[in-house]
């Protein structure tokens, strides 16, 4: 469970009802740039579709940035790290259940590479540097981790994460962990699209629409206005 949501919510409402937005923005996680990464993959002869699994705080936020992001399918959130059994809201929520808050994002190679997409993980979705936690939400099920699907998936993953390293994007060094073989499971419903369809609810307002903005302003030529929704594709 978010911990802090309902504090935030509260200060966040409040500040909005003081016309304080421009302060309550700033105080969300900044943006880093960050280079694009040095090895990439090749899109395979023929394949129109590839699957990226990443974890990096609260679902919502990280699942509203990849839904605006052009040649992504689809977005959808919901669990990874753990068991079927326990891959429900409340129960990982408890941390012990080896699950984290994931956003398995489908995407077209022919359109954005594996290694763009972590681009915009690391850059504009979440700190990379936060050990298990991101803004308010503190607990393993909030930690930073990339599920990669195959080896190719693991060797960029890891190759782009001492390329940031080593280069010092950062002010402290990334804590993002790689995970290899784990299930994704999908969410409950009411957790599909949440950004879009709650868009002022405050905790979306204060740590979530910054990123979309950011995510246009660092990535202009990616950055596609109307989103690909979970709805949408049922």
């Amino acid at each position: 469970m978010k911990k802090s949501i309902l504090g935030i919510a509260a200060a966040a409402a409040l500040a909005l009802g003081a016309g304080t937005w421009t302060s309550l923005t700033s105080a969300a996680e900044a943006a880093h740039a960050v280079p694009p990464p040095a090895l990439d993959e090749k899109a395979a002869p023929g394949a129109t579709s590839e699957t990226a699994v990443l974890a990096g705080g609260c679902f919502w936020g990280v699942q509203g940035v990849f839904q605006h992001v052009k040649g992504v399918t689809g977005a959808v959130s919901g669990y990874a790290g753990g068991d079927k059994e326990h891959a429900i809201y409340e129960v990982v929520g408890s941390g012990a259940t080896g699950h984290a808050e994931s956003v398995q994002v489908t995407f077209d190679p022919r359109q954005i590479t594996y290694g763009q997409i972590l681009r915009i993980y690391f850059s504009v979705a979440h700190d990379p540097t936060e050990l298990n936690y991101q803004g308010p939400d503190h607990g393993t099920q909030y930690r930073s981790t990339i599920f990669v699907r195959n080896d190719e998936q693991a060797r960029i993953a890891k190759a782009y994460i001492a390329q940031l390293d080593a280069a010092h994007v950062f002010d402290a060094p990334i804590v993002t962990t790689i995970e290899p073989g784990k299930t994704f499971y999908p969410a409950e419903g009411y957790h599909q699209d949440f950004l879009t369809l709650h868009p002022d609810y405050p905790y979306i307002v204060y740590n979530d629409l910054p990123k979309i903005a950011n995510l246009k302003t660092m990535f202009p030529d990616m950055y596609r206005d109307k989103p690909v929704l979970v709805m949408a594709t049922k």
